[in-house]
C-alpha cells in the first residue's frame, strides 16, 4: 500500500493529519505501510500534482476524500467531519477509507 501525505509549509493542519494518518494505518493493521511526505513547493507543482490543497492524502494513488469539486493550489484544505470543518480527517474517517 503507497500512502502519500501532500502539502506545504504554509498550511499547519498537515502535521495533525499525518499524526491521525499513522495512527489510522497502525490500529487498521497496516504496520509495514509508511506516510511518504510530499512537499508541494509552487503553484507549478501543485497543478503538475492536481494538488487540492493541504493535507491531501493518497491512498494508492486515489484521494478517498476528493469529491472533484476542489481547486488545484497551494491552499490549505477543509474537510468535513460529524464535528464540522476541519483541517484535517478524523481517525474514524481515516480508518473507515483504509479498511
Amino acid at each position: 500500500m503507497r500512502v502519500e501525505l501532500f502539502y506545504f509549509d504554509g498550511c499547519p493542519s498537515w502535521v495533525e493529519a499525518e499524526e491521525r494518518l499513522t495512527e489510522a494505518l497502525r490500529t487498521a493493521g497496516h504496520h509495514d505501510a509508511l506516510v511518504e511526505r510530499r512537499l508541494v513547493g509552487s503553484l507549478e507543482d501543485a497543478q503538475s500534482l492536481a494538488f487540492v490543497g493541504s493535507p491531501s492524502i493518497r491512498i494508492d494513488g486515489n484521494d478517498p476524500f476528493a469529491t472533484g469539486d476542489e481547486p488545484v493550489g497551494l491552499a490549505c484544505r477543509l474537510y468535513e467531519t460529524p464535528a464540522g470543518r476541519s483541517g484535517s480527517p478524523t481517525l474514524a474517517q481515516l480508518l473507515e477509507v483504509l479498511s
